[in-house]
């Protein structure tokens, strides 16, 4: 008897990750989700460096800035609740300094620069379809930082609107890094802020697009997250306490669908031989002075040594 249905998923054929690969991650916060899994299991990754952006002109805007070495200054930030912010950043970059603000700011530019130029895959993962105008400066922000909402306009993107943006997003990625994998994903985390029915619009708005520029033999694919949610995983049981966000349980669920398709079957071996290492990184022994402890360390560093050989970026 089949209690589930289940999304048919074959292993990518080609351009898989392995411990070689650099990951750059930008998106809602199931792109952070996926994150701490690479992270964890000590993929080379950078995940969200303007942090957390939920709908694609924000994510293009890094992109383009990121691209084109933006220098941020005074006229970029501005101060509100007793800290500085950004329009094009999450609130996680915000400061009481607007110096030290400007200095991350640029800072993170820099470093995305760089990341786009080597970066063997990108996952951008998208959450939502409405975005805010700022009405004085005509502007789409990524983040409102909590302003009056009278200072804004709520617009819904179309179809159109974010096909163009994501064609964007990935000529310019292209035009620094040919060969990089572009992998799309849409959040499965839905925006009932927005009503339930405008979170229906929205999500459909975001996956018709995807398709428009999905294209396997130009290296841009789809990664059915959303779906695999929906369906797999349709019972409450699988999300947090606000029935909004995926749980651990649906997060590992979801990561081991990803792991199975894009993680190299080599990656794969490295990453339980990680995973046994981080497990007994936290063991608490009842004797820290033992002679059987003390082996147990030794043991433990030298499984550390040999992964750090054949992988230097590796550091637990």
């Amino acid at each position: 008897m089949k209690l589930q249905t289940q999304i048919p998923l074959k292993p990518q054929r080609h351009n898989q990750i392995d411990y070689h690969s650099k990951i750059i991650l930008f998106g809602s916060c199931f792109a952070e989700n996926i994150g701490e899994k690479l992270n964890y299991f000590k993929f080379q990754q950078l995940q969200n460096p303007f942090g957390i952006l939920f709908h694609p002109l924000g994510i293009e805007k890094l992109i383009t800035n990121a691209i084109n070495k933006k220098d941020y200054s005074k006229n970029d930030v501005f101060f509100h609740n007793e800290q500085w912010h950004c329009y094009d950043a999450h609130s996680r970059l915000s400061n009481s300094s607007k110096e030290d603000l400007i200095e991350e700011l640029n800072n993170q530019i820099s470093l995305t620069n760089s990341f786009l130029k080597e970066a063997s895959h990108i996952i951008i993962t998208l959450g939502t379809a409405w975005v805010y105008r700022n009405l004085e400066t005509d502007n789409i922000v990524a983040n409102c930082h909590k302003v009056s909402q009278k200072q804004f306009v709520k617009e819904l993107l179309t179809v159109d609107d974010i096909s163009e943006s994501l064609k964007s997003i990935v000529a310019l990625i292209k035009s620094v890094n040919s060969n990089a994998s572009v992998i799309f994903t849409l959040s499965p985390v839905r925006h009932i802020k927005d009503g339930f029915v405008e979170n229906t619009q929205n999500k459909a708005h975001l996956v018709a697009a995807i398709h428009q520029v999905v294209e396997p033999r130009n290296q841009i694919y789809y990664f059915p997250s959303y779906e695999i949610m929906l369906d797999e995983l349709r019972d409450y049981r699988f999300y947090k306490e606000d029935m909004l966000h995926p749980n651990t349980l649906a997060v590992n669920y979801i990561w081991e669908k990803f792991q199975n398709v894009w993680v190299s079957n080599q990656a794969t071996e490295t990453l339980q031989n990680i995973d046994a290492i981080q497990k007994r990184l936290l063991h608490k022994p009842f004797n820290p002075n033992s002679e059987e402890h003390q082996r147990f360390l030794e043991d433990l560093k030298q499984k550390q040594i040999h992964l750090q050989k054949d992988f230097p970026h590796i550091v637990f």
